[in-house]
């Protein structure tokens, strides 16, 4: 996908029109990257990797200089304001990295919209996406799915209830939902990433559950079964070689330990395929 005003390009020009190139990585292996993302982030003068929304397996980023050459960290306030970014990008090249797909992130359809304001050339190199991975992995049918909800670590006192309301909204309506697990305990995104854990995306479900029946005042039809027996599917590092892919209630996923980026499948009704796919993947 490419800006208005970016002139056709092939590799055989040389160095990449100044503008900025937002290239998916895939899902956290270097050999998932797409010929065309390594060729158009070498070719870039200046690269960024984004560090907050996903990040890479530490033997993985060590590799990442030898694959596409020299880059810089950029954290959340780097990307949400990224002046320093797109002044750069008017003169020169500038490739943003992020892991899985690049407009998976509100955060950097924002960037495409900064650069169409300011007459920023801007080109997006996609790549595979770990939330895509997920469903196909899952064996649960792609169709079935509803929307898609980030589980956050509670700030403070503040614990919202709404990721729980649309998991039940989902199920309510028969269909699954993909559960990604945050990654920042402080919320700020300039720290290295603290991924959640299961047992404590078990716990803030429970906890959200204790709100939910209080602010109601009783407990919902669809919720009378306890959240820690609720089915589960957890996937754990998608797209590395630590890949893992567990079935099994609530309860016994939030024993799960190791892994390092999570997210879960909250299953609806199954039919009789997925039945035979989440038992084959049981613990």
């Amino acid at each position: 996908m490419m800006g208005r005003r970016t002139p056709r390009f092939t590799m055989t020009d040389g160095a990449l029109p100044a503008g900025l190139w937002l290239i998916g990585l895939g899902p956290g292996d270097l050999g998932l990257m797409t010929a065309d993302a390594i060729e158009h982030a070498r070719a870039c003068e200046y690269r960024f990797l984004e560090g907050y929304t996903a990040t890479l397996p530490e033997d993985q980023e060590l590799l990442l200089e030898s694959v596409i050459g020299p880059w810089e960290r950029a954290m959340r306030p780097m990307v949400e304001k990224p002046d320093k970014i797109l002044s750069i990008a008017k003169e020169s090249s500038v490739a943003l990295l992020v892991v899985g797909d690049p407009m998976q992130a509100t955060t950097h359809i924002d960037l495409e919209s900064h650069c169409a304001e300011q007459g920023i050339d801007y080109s997006i190199i996609p790549g595979i996406s770990a939330t895509s991975l997920a469903v196909s992995i899952s064996g649960m049918q792609s169709y079935r799915f509803g929307r898609q909800v980030t589980l956050p670590f509670a700030y403070g006192d503040y614990l919202p209830t709404s990721p729980l309301e649309l998991i039940d909204a989902n199920y309510t309506n028969n269909l699954h939902t993909l559960v990604l697990l945050d990654l920042d305990p402080t919320g700020m995104g300039v720290d290295t990433p603290q991924p959640m854990m299961p047992s404590q995306a078990v716990n803030l479900l429970q906890k959200m559950f204790e709100k939910l029946v209080e602010k109601e005042g009783s407990v919902r039809e669809s919720m009378t079964v306890p959240i820690v027996e609720w089915d589960g599917i957890l996937l754990s590092d998608l797209g590395t070689h630590e890949q893992r892919v567990v079935s099994g209630d609530l309860q016994d996923i939030a024993t799960i330990e190791g892994g390092r980026i999570h997210c879960l499948i909250i299953p609806a009704e199954f039919t009789g395929m997925e039945r035979e796919a989440y038992e084959r993947r049981r613990g």
